[in-house]
């Protein structure tokens, strides 16, 4: 089991952030191009739940994913789960036909554009990437992986020390698909 801990910060000066990253030991990963085409259930409202249903396409190739509810706390943490749709489903139309067919619906596609970063220090450790996303601007997100919600405010801690290195301070509760349907701020 695996929970996703994350926060994600505008980001007013992109090139700054690049080269704090930089002067913290960021190794600099190829840029990816996302597109995100998110779900709702057919009877449930996963705006309400808070849980997210998406194909994502990351250089055409697709990714599942679904997002549980969110745990308590000022920093994003909840359930992940993720896989790879190739070989059987090489742009993941298969699979959005299905959903479609058992009465699930489109909500919207976000697309954005992600350069992402390792640490030379544990470059296993953090998730760090600066996305440009269309018709909303420019955001970091940091992100941790840990495996039960015991691990989950240690990790909080670590998110939010990092952010303070790479002076990260105007924090976005929302997701980019809840900014994109411009929804209020997460709870």
């Amino acid at each position: 089991m695996s929970y996703e801990v994350e926060q994600k910060f505008l980001v007013q000066d992109p090139e700054a952030l690049h080269q704090r990253l930089i002067g913290l030991g960021g190794i600099p990963l190829p840029t990816e191009k996302h597109s995100d085409t998110y779900y709702n259930h057919p009877c449930r409202d996963f705006a309400e739940t808070q849980e997210a249903l998406r194909v994502r396409r990351v250089n055409g190739q697709p990714f599942l994913t679904y997002k549980g509810t969110k745990l308590p706390g000022s920093v994003k943490a909840r359930r992940e789960l993720e896989w790879s749709l190739a070989p059987g489903d090489l742009d993941g139309s298969q699979t959005e036909e299905l959903w479609k067919l058992l009465g699930f619906r489109e909500v919207a596609t976000v697309t954005k554009t992600r350069q992402g970063f390792a640490l030379a220090a544990d470059p296993s450790s953090f998730t760090i990437v600066i996305d440009e996303v269309d018709q909303l601007g420019v955001f970091a997100e940091i992100e941790l992986i840990v495996t039960g919600p015991e691990e989950v405010d240690a990790a909080r801690k670590r998110i939010l020390d990092l952010s303070v290195q790479l002076s990260l301070n105007i924090s976005e509760p929302r997701s980019y698909l809840r900014m994109f349907l411009g929804l209020d701020r997460d709870e």
